[in-house]
């Protein structure tokens, strides 16, 4: 129930008037019956005294939505421990006191009677209660025994965007003491290629600007996205811009209600955005448009651009893509005349065979326009689940440990200094060094690891074990090969709220444990919003029936592994639930590429209570205690909390200083390529000492710079360390003066019996031993940890130690020294619009697999077959197949506003499934009326994949040759209700058919996201 509140309390209290709940219970009417009223019409009965009703205690929890990433902020009303109403937060500067649909149901979808309640075993085909004992001690003994017969890759670990930060982490840690690289979750198929799209061009693969600075912007371009039913209240500010002034241009298949909300609608053929949004490049460098010194100073490789484009004449766009010349002619002009502009686009733009490549082609159209940077501009991608952004930062993700680190031999010392474990050991715990740095699989071909032929995978053993924590496989394509993998392996395990697809489409008939995870609403912790703002969220009430918490399900699982006692070794644990502010400083202790290190609790606690004294536009604290702080600290906010980084709300604004949320691109690529300068020219955030570009920070660029007497005794040893290899744990709690004792103690045995190898290190170190610095390095490199003399290896490792970045500095001095001179420490390079690591260095038009378009055949043909992430990966041998022929129409998904992902919690509450109870295909009139379907009517989509039955929506909506599948639904398959195979109690609402039962194969080249906009089907009448 929704209760306007008019004042911003720090914590609300119970108004004076009451409620109508309270003004019952007070008058003692609360629970007289209506036939009692009246009965005594006409009569005078004396009065009695009301029967005394137990005091009740209220309190008041501010959380955060746990649909999609937005962020909105809600206060939850508990009474006695039960969860009785809500209310959008006023004062949040993100929502403004507003829901969405979604939203409003947060309390019922928590507190729905359709959740999970017990953990459950299947035991010959029928759902039997088990204690959690059992549940715990047989899977970690069937596990256990997988892991040993068949290796630690055996078992999948398949986590999620509802994961709160903490959790993310936590996931990410556990497979790694697990031993495996095979963890993944949805933002493999919903925006991988994003991430490594964007990161590749700017440096960070994330949303640049935010939803509020939307507000500021003179074009607003969205390209395969529908925020108003995907992200409702990103509308708001979406909208707010265009009344601001904003020229709204929509792309899409389908008219959406975002399109209907246009300056200009543009329909496109499904999987030709790249021709497309290189045609608008091609005609803003045709009349002169680009930024022509912003490209000079600050982009790398646009001749190369230039050349390539001139090929995507207006003509050629309208040939492909099916867009007149005209039209495309005049959004070019419009996106010129009016910046600064942003360009918004979600998973129509991602989920592709060439995702990777339409991701950087919309990341180079807003480079030529200069909009990268600039308040009003960016690169604005809306990220679909509450934490999607967060988990992807913190590891969850089978290419990388937390914070994009990768996989390699440093990667790995790097966390392990931070979880304080030796790196030896945490080796021993992979099939092989090997496996430890090679990528896992991605959870798009996680069936492939179950079916593929040992010989045939770039791993020991197919996997055995497969772990579904909060992902449902109806969001997941090729449905078939799904439940033939379910079917295959030797445990099957869910941990969710409900019990999703996977409990039902699967024929297996034992060995199949459910295990009921609380809601995000029963749980502390943190989440990442799309804008990459962290938000503390507070623990509303305990988990409902026998649902434990996610941090506790991690705990119980090491334990039953046999190594909590490792893994939580600095995090502690009450009640077997590991706390989540230490889980968030041990974020904060090791996440400095991405900075995820100055969000302490403290930090974002402050940030929730003083929501109301941030700007609504800028998101800048206007009043103490946040003054000048951006609101909950967008990433990076950089070095230690103690050193109040306002955090970045711009990525890339050169107008202000580092210090002040300023940013140049990221100096990633190196200095040079191909004999060609990768630094930016001419270009510096305000206060820069270095009135150039420069490369990334290490100790040896301070030392040449001759700032290296500006480090705190602390830092000192800390840098020393680890570029010596020897680091304890133990420095990180050092103060300075337990830190100069050590470097003076060390100092000293080195002058009194190392003198020998002065000459050793000399040419590395000119002034040395006078500086503390390197004599503590020069110390640690010749020296084994028992004291004893090392043999050689002097110079490798001073070098080492002047080697030691900004990434891999546990202290933060190297990031702090930077800053405080103005300087970035990841650098201030060029961004580059050639990927030259990438199979296309720049984006091309590839027709998908399945194509009805075989007249643009070889021209904009496929990739060869290829093999990359352990497994096959097939391109030309099924695009030369003419599928067109049988399945003539194109397909496409997406989203509705009433329901979430997989569907399985918005199904299951009443009040959405009333908005939407039938599972539908987008028809053209035209293709209804060829394949004699009414509207209303059940008819079959059927692709090569199988087909499924559902409702007709015959509208214009959709342009002729293309139809569209929502994705929510899940309960039949291909025609078969599934919905008895529910656990008594458990099924939704609302059932339906999920549509990636057939969607069909096609996986980014890249990131191997899922193909799930472009393919094709035939319409069928019943």
């Amino acid at each position: 129930m929704l209760r306007r509140r008019t004042t911003t309390p720090t914590a609300p209290t119970p108004r004076t008037g009451g409620t109508r709940r309270e003004f019952l219970r007070n008058s003692g009417l609360a629970g007289l019956a209506l036939g009692a009223i009246g009965s005594s019409a006409g009569r005078v009965v004396q009065a009695q005294a009301a029967p005394a009703t137990p005091p009740m205690s209220t309190t008041y929890h501010k959380t955060i939505c746990q649909f999609c990433s937005v962020g909105c902020s809600l206060w939850a009303e508990v009474e006695n421990g039960v969860w009785v109403g809500q209310e959008p937060a006023f004062e949040s500067p993100i929502n403004q006191g507003t829901h969405c649909a979604k939203g409003a149901a947060m309390r019922e979808i928590a507190v729905g009677d359709r959740r999970l309640k017990y953990p459950m075993k299947k035991v010959a085909g029928e759902w039997t209660r088990i204690s959690w004992d059992q549940a715990i001690s047989e899977l970690g003994e069937k596990l256990n025994g997988i892991r040993d017969e068949f290796g630690p890759d055996s078992v999948y670990w398949l986590g999620s965007a509802k994961f709160s930060n903490e959790q993310s982490y936590l996931f990410r840690k556990l497979a790694a003491f697990w031993g495996t690289n095979n963890v993944d979750h949805q933002a493999r198929i919903c925006h991988s290629t994003t991430v490594a799209g964007v990161a590749n061009i700017y440096g960070y693969g994330a949303m640049t600007n935010t939803f509020n600075d939307i507000r500021n912007s003179k074009s607003i371009l969205i390209i395969g996205g529908n925020p108003a039913e995907a992200h409702p209240v990103s509308m708001l500010h979406v909208l707010a811009g265009r009344e601001n002034g904003g020229k709204m241009i929509v792309v899409d298949p389908r008219f959406t209600r975002t399109a209907a909300h246009a300056d200009e609608y543009v329909r496109i053929r499904p999987g030709a955005d790249i021709g497309f949004m290189l045609g608008l490049v091609r005609e803003i460098f045709a009349n002169g448009w680009e930024d022509k010194e912003y490209i000079k100073s600050r982009v790398w490789g646009m001749d190369q651009i230039r050349e390539e484009v001139e090929r995507w004449t207006l003509e050629e766009v309208e040939r492909v893509s099916g867009i007149p010349a005209e039209q495309t002619a005049r959004v070019a002009r419009t996106l010129a005349e009016n910046r600064p502009g942003t360009l918004i686009w979600c998973m129509g733009l991602t989920q592709s065979t060439v995702g990777s490549s339409k991701t950087r082609a919309a990341s180079i159209l807003q480079l030529v326009l200069g909009n990268i940077g600039k308040k009003g501009g960016g690169a604005n991608i809306f990220r679909g689940h509450d934490n999607v952004q967060g988990a992807t930062d913190l590891g969850v993700s089978c290419d990388t440990l937390p914070a994009y680190y990768g996989l390699s031999g440093g990667a790995w010392k790097h966390w392990c200094r931070v979880w304080d474990v030796d790196y030896e050991w945490m080796k021993g715990r992979f099939g092989s060094q090997d496996l430890m740095q090679a990528e896992g699989m991605p959870l798009s071909r996680y069936m492939d690891a179950i079916l593929e032929p040992a010989d045939n995978l770039d791993q020991p053993s197919p996997v055995k074990g497969m772990i579904f924590w909060g992902h449902a496989a109806n969001s997941i394509t090729r449905g078939p090969e799904q439940r033939e993998a379910l079917d295959k392996v030797d445990v099957l395990c869910v941990v969710d709220p409900h019990p999703t697809q996977v409990a039902i489409m699967s024929n297996k008939q034992d060995n199949v444990y459910l295990l009921p995870a609380s809601s995000t609403a029963e749980i502390h912790g943190s989440v990442t919003n799309s804008s990459r703002s962290l938000q503390w969220r507070d623990k509303v009430f305990d988990p409902l029936f026998e649902a434990k918490s996610d941090y506790e399900i991690t705990y119980l699982l090491a334990k039953a592994f046999g190594f909590a006692d490792e893994m939580f070794k600095h995090i502690g644990v009450q009640n077997n639930e590991p706390i989540a502010e230490d889980m968030l400083r041990e974020i904060n202790a090791g996440t400095w590429t991405i900075g995820y290190t100055a969000q302490s609790p403290e930090r974002l606690k402050l940030h929730m209570q003083h929501q109301d004294k941030f700007d609504s536009v800028t998101l800048k604290g206007m009043a103490e205690p946040v003054l000048g702080e951006y609101y909950c600290l967008p990433w990076p906010a950089w070095g230690n909390p103690k050193d109040g980084h306002p955090g970045t709300p711009i990525l890339y604004d050169a107008s202000e200083p580092v210090a002040e949320g300023g940013l140049p691109f990221r100096a990633r690529w190196g200095v040079e390529h191909d004999g060609e300068n990768l630094l930016a020219e001419d270009s510096w955030t305000p206060g820069s000492e270095i009135q150039d570009g420069y490369p990334e920070g290490t100790l040896g660029m301070i030392e040449a710079l001759g700032w290296a007497d500006e480090f705190t005794p602390r830092e000192r040893l800390i840098i020393a360390a680890i570029g010596a290899d020897r680091f304890t744990h133990d420095m990180l709690a050092m103060d300075d003066a337990a830190a100069q004792v050590a470097l003076d103690d060390l100092s000293g045995a080195f002058e009194g019996s190392m003198k020998a190898q002065m000459n050793d290190v000399s040419a590395d170190f000119p002034g040395y031993p006078k500086n503390a610095l390197t004599a503590i390095a020069a110390y640690l490199v010749t020296q084994k940890p028992d004291g004893s003399n090392a043999d050689g290896g002097g110079n490798d490792l001073a070098g080492q130690v002047r080697g030691v970045n900004w990434k891999t500095d546990l202290s933060g001095g190297i990031q702090r020294v930077m800053i405080a001179h103005g300087l970035a420490p990841y650098g201030n390079g060029k961004a580059r619009s050639v990927v030259w690591t990438f199979p296309d260095a720049i984006p091309k038009h590839r027709e998908p697999l399945l194509t009805a378009r075989r007249d643009l055949l070889p021209e904009y043909k496929t990739y060869e077959d290829q093999r990359k992430w352990r497994v096959p990966v097939l391109y030309e041998s099924i695009q030369n197949i003419d599928y067109a022929k049988d399945y003539p129409i194109q397909l496409t998904s997406g989203r509705l506003v009433e329901y979430e992902g997989g569907g399985d919690e918005t199904r299951s509450n009443k009040w959405l499934a009333e908005f939407q109870q039938q599972m539908f295909v987008e028809i053209n009139p035209a293709d209804a009326g060829r394949a004699g379907v009414a509207d209303g009517n059940d008819c079959w989509v059927a692709s090569p994949n199988g087909r499924i039955k559902v409702k007709a929506l015959v509208t214009p909506r959709v342009g002729e040759g293309t139809v569209f599948l929502p994705f929510h639904f899940a309960g039949f398959w291909m025609g078969e209700d599934l919905t008895p195979k529910y656990p008594k109690g458990t099924e939704p609402y609302v059932f339906g058919e999920a549509t990636n039962t057939i969607q069909t194969y096609g996986y980014d080249i890249v990131t191997q996201m899922q193909e799930t906009k472009a393919t094709l089907c035939r319409i069928e009448a019943v």
